[in-house]
């Protein structure tokens, strides 16, 4: 068994795992992407797998987390608490490995991503882009604080593919009736961010002080109660995707670089 680093990821997701299955529900258009990047994987690393979501049908699956809440909430048989840096398992152990938005919860990313390449002859990660033009209206006018959180957690998509040594990058558009209720997932419905259920499921939200977030969910409740927010967003309301810079990062081993 991998020896687990003292604080992080488990110390967020112990606290606020309970239930999480409830809010974060799989999406089909965006497990209809990482299927077919996993297609043809009879063994998967599930690297900070959670309660399972987006994991292949028909593949032996391995989920790995260092949050026992998670775990416990995971529906497979074959579960290993460890962390990513220090992955418990033998160089090309599995077909594919796939970390899907959860890299920037590792304490080391780029030694997360190297064992990815160690046990694995294929890499599949889902990540935000810090560095996308277009941020979220739930930063930009009512938590800035957000910003601040979320650089410090991503690595620009280009770095995190060079570290990959990816050879595919494909932008994953939001929809506006996303199920997978991560923060970005309700840019057309705001009324979700009221929902201190929905708020606990997404780990920036519950890793910011309750002085922080409060306030703001306050501003938000009373623009839309006077029609301040949907006149200020007319235009958002009328589009079905919107690309918020998540990007779906595919490697393989085998395949020469350059």
């Amino acid at each position: 068994m991998s020896t687990l680093p003292a604080g992080g990821a488990p110390v967020t997701y112990d606290r606020i795992g309970a239930g999480y299955r409830n809010v974060r529900q799989p999406d089909p258009r965006l497990a209809a992407l990482i299927a077919q990047a996993l297609e043809g994987a009879g063994t998967v690393l599930n690297v900070g797998a959670g309660t399972g979501s987006y994991e292949p049908a028909g593949a032996e699956v391995t989920a790995v987390d260092p949050s026992q809440v998670m775990l416990d909430q995971h529906p497979g048989s074959r579960k290993v608490r460890a962390w990513a840096e220090d992955l418990p398992f033998a160089d090309g152990e599995f077909d594919a490995a796939m970390a899907i938005m959860t890299v920037h919860h590792w304490t080391d990313l780029r030694q997360g991503l190297r064992e990815l390449r160690r046990v694995a002859r294929r890499q599949v990660v889902l990540t935000w882009d810090p560095t996308h033009p277009l941020e979220l209206w739930i930063v930009s006018e009512y938590l800035p604080e957000i910003r601040d959180l979320e650089n410090s957690r991503f690595l620009p998509v280009g770095e995190v593919a060079r570290e990959l040594g990816a050879h595919t990058v494909l932008p994953f558009p939001i929809p506006h009736d996303f199920t997978d209720g991560f923060q970005v997932a309700f840019w057309r419905r705001p009324e979700q961010y009221l929902d201190a259920t929905v708020r606990r499921a997404s780990s920036t939200f519950a890793t910011l002080p309750d002085e922080v977030v409060e306030p703001a969910v306050a501003r938000l409740r009373a623009d839309l109660e006077s029609g301040a927010w949907a006149r200020r967003h007319a235009g958002l309301l009328r589009q079905e995707t919107v690309d918020y810079g998540f990007r779906l990062l595919i490697a393989d081993n085998d395949r020469p670089q350059g």
